[in-house]
């Protein structure tokens, strides 16, 4: 299950965008999700997790209260919305599915989406 995330782009500090993390093929309802981003010069980090079956919703104390991770199923589409942005945000954004609950091993990561924050 590989999932592509979009929506990605450039904005100022305290802006606001929303990604979205769709998987042609697949019921992302049967899936915990993650949300992934990567820095410049940093290494991969989980910023956020959407357990499958209505289970638990964690985020990263460096987005928790500016980031919230949301499910629309009718549209089959995970979504990230991202509030209050800041520099440190900038990198590449990606999401991922697992069959078990956050925590468990993800399926292959497919191609991410740019945010870039300026100051």
């Amino acid at each position: 299950v590989q999932l592509q995330a979009s929506g990605g782009g450039l904005v100022q500090a305290g802006g606001s965008l929303r990604l979205s993390c769709a998987a042609p093929g697949f019921t992302l309802d049967d899936y915990t999700i993650g949300w992934f981003r990567r820095g410049p010069g940093k290494v991969r980090e989980k910023i956020s997790c959407s357990s499958k079956n209505d289970g638990p919703t964690v985020y990263s104390d460096s987005v928790k209260g500016r980031f919230t991770i949301s499910r629309d199923n009718a549209k089959n589409t995970v979504f990230l919305q991202m509030n209050n942005l800041k520099p440190e945000d900038t990198g590449v954004y990606y999401c991922a599915a697992a069959a078990g609950p956050c925590g468990s091993a993800w399926f292959p990561f497919g191609q991410g989406t740019l945010v870039t924050v300026s100051s």
